[in-house]
């Protein structure tokens, strides 16, 4: 029985978040991954299925990152086969790229099905002095044979690739496949996966195992077609996902597979707070060092490994969301959670107020409603409404009785200035409904 280790998506160079640390997170991920689970384990080759880098250029500091990784295994005997993924395929037009250069300096093998020239692809025994060829006949007995990024063209390219490898000289062992693509069903919003259909021919050729890569997310169907998911998370969105690296057995009439997960990783955490609308900006602030406090209590949240953390902030509030400062508010919060990237996401709508009235209603109701609904859309004066919402029907009383305006601006801030602050904003937008109400009121008389 032959033993390997599956990976996909390793994405050596990652440099989002802008964070060098964390670039090197991706590094330091795989290399003890190698250390774990290829070499202690004794296994007899490493199948990397597509995205080894982040990019198709990439910084000699990423190369180095790949070289060591390759020499550890080299050194202990382990081959390393690999295809290209989507991230680090040759440019169109190109005949090389980094994992060319890799494998003519022998530190993997390069599976690259050959194309004809119409369209189709041809495999071609792996070649030790051309370093060339779509599959390899190993010594532990199994056959790998690679793919290319096929994108779209993808289900027509599994036709053309069942057609060959049935074509190919018969085969005792097991045969593993590296296929850079996409399940459907396995995640929301991605375009072009493909259906399990669409694989079969693949199996009916005589594949054993399919190794996938590209979505980074670990799933296994029928026991035939294996993702492990990425080495590490690339976004926040994806710490939700079950990923790793399978460490297999085949043979000819059984596959065993284990997800293995232990290995370093840079802690993710995800955490939310709802706002209800009564709140104000201070207590929002508070309820978000609440959560982070908690988090890091229940060590949920560990910073003396300073992890990754997001906090999202939604519901409702009762004040102008953009009065948040969230720039002071999201430093305040990395500091106390230690995080090596925090991030803050304040995603709340302004609270809407809408009180249902019948059609029948009397004028002095709707009156009473629409100063109701003007108070309660203010934070501070809302546990107040209907104290102020009447005391507004007198300030009308006090227009219609042709008061003149300092006198009222004295009536609203009388009004107002209970707890010793008055709001502008709300005077005179309380005056101006007034005036509004009044001249209705005028018009429907004078109907």
């Amino acid at each position: 029985m032959a033993r390997f280790l599956h990976v996909a998506d390793v994405h050596l160079g990652f440099d989002r978040y802008d964070s060098k640390i964390r670039s090197q997170d991706f590094f330091y991920a795989f290399y003890d991954v190698l250390e774990r689970y290829a070499i202690a384990e004794r296994v007899d080759f490493v199948a990397i299925a597509g995205d080894l880098f982040e990019h198709r250029n990439i910084q000699p500091a990423t190369l180095n990152q790949a070289q060591r990784c390759l020499e550890l295994l080299k050194g202990e005997g382990i081959p390393a086969v690999a295809i290209e993924g989507n991230h680090d395929n040759r440019p169109y037009g190109t005949k090389t790229n980094w994992l060319r250069y890799l494998s003519d300096w022998e530190q993997l093998i390069l599976l690259e099905p050959s194309d004809k020239g119409t369209g189709e692809v041809a495999f071609q025994p792996w070649n030790f002095d051309t370093k060339r060829g779509g599959y390899i006949d190993l010594e532990c007995g199994v056959r790998v044979l690679g793919s290319a990024w096929y994108g779209a063209t993808a289900p027509m390219a599994v036709q053309h690739l069942a057609q060959q490898i049935a074509d190919l000289p018969p085969y005792s062992g097991s045969q593993v496949m590296l296929f850079h693509h996409g399940l459907e069903g396995q995640i929301a919003r991605y375009a072009g996966a493909l259906r399990y259909e669409d694989l079969l021919p693949l199996k009916q050729a005589g594949i054993d195992y399919l190794a996938l890569g590209h979505i980074h997310k670990n799933y296994c169907v029928e026991n035939w077609v294996f993702n492990p998911g990425s080495v590490e998370a690339n976004s926040i969105e994806e710490s939700r996902y079950d990923r790793g690296v399978y460490l297999a057995e085949i043979d000819k009439n059984k596959i065993q597979v284990s997800l293995k997960q232990e290995y370093r990783q840079r802690q993710i955490v995800r955490l939310a707070v709802t706002a209800k609308g009564h709140e104000t900006e201070e207590e929002v602030e508070a309820m978000a060092i609440a959560a982070v406090e908690s988090a890091i209590q229940k060590k949920t949240i560990a910073p003396e490994q300073a992890p990754i953390v997001e906090l999202r902030i939604e519901g409702q509030v009762g004040f102008d969301r953009l009065d948040l400062d969230t720039r002071q508010l999201q430093e305040r919060l990395a500091a106390l959670s230690g995080a090596l990237i925090f991030l803050l996401k304040y995603e709340v709508d302004a609270v809407a107020y809408q009180s249902p009235l019948s059609e029948n209603a009397h004028r002095t109701e709707i009156e009473r409603e629409v100063y109701l609904d003007l108070v309660s859309a203010h934070n501070v004066y809302k546990k107040r409404a209907g104290a102020i919402a009447k005391g507004l029907i007198g300030l009308k009383d006090l227009y219609l009785e042709g008061r003149q305006e300092p006198d009222l601006h004295e009536f609203v801030e009388a009004l107002l200035d209970e707890d010793g602050a008055t709001d502008t904003d709300l005077l005179v937008e309380a005056i101006s409904a007034t005036e509004s109400l009044v001249q209705s009121t005028e018009k429907d008389r004078d109907a």
